[in-house]
């Protein structure tokens, strides 16, 4: 089946959004933002903290964010 005019171009618009976060984070400046994101983010410990899950929630939110931008990056573009 064909893709339409609006498929195609939301598919265009997604495809330079991976590009523009390659560009971004791509160097070495971009590679530091991430490193630092990672840690304040965190990304490699946990985010339960036991008696409190509104904080739980908010520091997952934090590292959900983290994993999107990260996954952008590491995106191929197609």
């Amino acid at each position: 089946m064909a893709k339409t005019k609006q498929e195609k171009d939301a598919e265009k618009q997604y495809k330079d959004l991976i590009i523009t976060y390659k560009k971004v984070f791509g160097n070495d400046d971009g590679q530091k933002i991430l490193d630092d994101l990672s840690r304040r983010c965190h990304f490699k410990t946990t985010t339960n903290i036991k008696g409190d899950s509104h904080e739980s929630a908010y520091l997952e939110g934090q590292r959900a964010a983290f994993l999107f931008i990260l996954n952008m990056v590491e995106r191929p573009i197609e």
